[in-house]
């Protein structure tokens, strides 16, 4: 909120991470110059996030902490900043998603944020921002958060995912031609990883699918399953075990009207010829 030209920092993300930057660089007695020195940016830059002006990155949260030797205090204002931008309850369930030993999920018409490249994710964070539904910097932001999510992928013990995609995911251009192309040829290249397997539940299947909205469970390190779905104002994490063992028997059904994955690689390799 603003009172005159003041801003509320609390309200503020970006200006209360600026605002303990600059404090931790008053405190080191450093400028601006010495401090894009040591982070290896320019002070031009450092002015900007100091003001709130800039879109903030991840790495350079990690960067800044690294610097001050603060622990993750930036990466947790950074983690603040970036939640601004997410719908309610999403946050709660991106902390168990990072936790969890198994995920699967039922994905329609976009492709699911965990196989997102960042020019497909891009492309749906400007339309959000040319729809006035986000800012620029929320945009960057929201970005930023996804790739920062897949990372997961990247730990030694990486969960197992089990993707089923609409068919509407892989037909529907997002971004252009190009950036749809690559989107699915990476859709094909995550496939081919051990812990990952991927359907395609087809148009065909009609109404015999046995979800009419997107949905993800959780499998915990305690074995305890939860699941997420979300509305277009809020997120919804599921803890009920009868409610989730429905889901869970639903997702099953899926699996097994779904292509397999042969066909499903087959469809969308034909969907990016096609889009050639």
């Amino acid at each position: 909120m603003e009172t005159g030209n003041e801003v509320d920092v609390v309200s503020s993300p970006a200006l209360r991470f600026g605002r303990e930057l600059a404090r931790s660089r008053a405190a080191r007695g450093w400028s601006q110059v010495r401090l894009a020195k040591h982070m290896g940016y320019t002070n031009g830059y450092i002015s900007l996030i100091e003001r709130g002006k800039r879109a903030l990155t991840f790495t350079f949260a990690v960067k800044a902490d690294e610097v001050f030797g603060t622990g993750s205090r930036f990466q947790e204002l950074w983690r603040l900043y970036s939640n601004a931008s997410l719908v309610e309850g999403f946050t709660e369930y991106v902390e168990a998603e990072a936790r969890c030993r198994m995920l699967r999920t039922f994905e329609l018409g976009i492709v699911p944020g965990q196989l997102q490249t960042r020019a497909y994710a891009s492309a749906l964070a400007m339309a959000a921002v040319q729809r006035g539904d986000i800012t620029e910097a929320q945009a960057e932001a929201r970005v930023s958060f996804l790739l920062n999510r897949q990372q997961i992928f990247q730990r030694p013990a990486a969960p197992i995912v089990h993707a089923v995609l609409d068919e509407g995911c892989i037909r529907r251009v997002i971004g252009g031609p190009e950036v749809m192309a690559n989107q699915l040829a990476h859709l094909e290249a995550m496939a081919a990883s051990p812990h990952i397997v991927l359907q395609i539940a087809p148009f065909t299947l009609g109404e015999w699918a046995p979800f009419r909205t997107s949905v993800v469970l959780l499998t915990l390190p305690d074995r305890s399953v939860l699941g997420y779905a979300e509305s277009l104002a809020r997120g919804h994490v599921e803890r009920n075990r009868e409610t989730v063992a429905s889901w869970s028997k639903r997702y099953d059904r899926l699996l097994v009207e779904s292509l397999p994955t042969a066909p499903s690689l087959a469809m969308i390799r034909t969907a990016r010829k096609e889009l050639a």
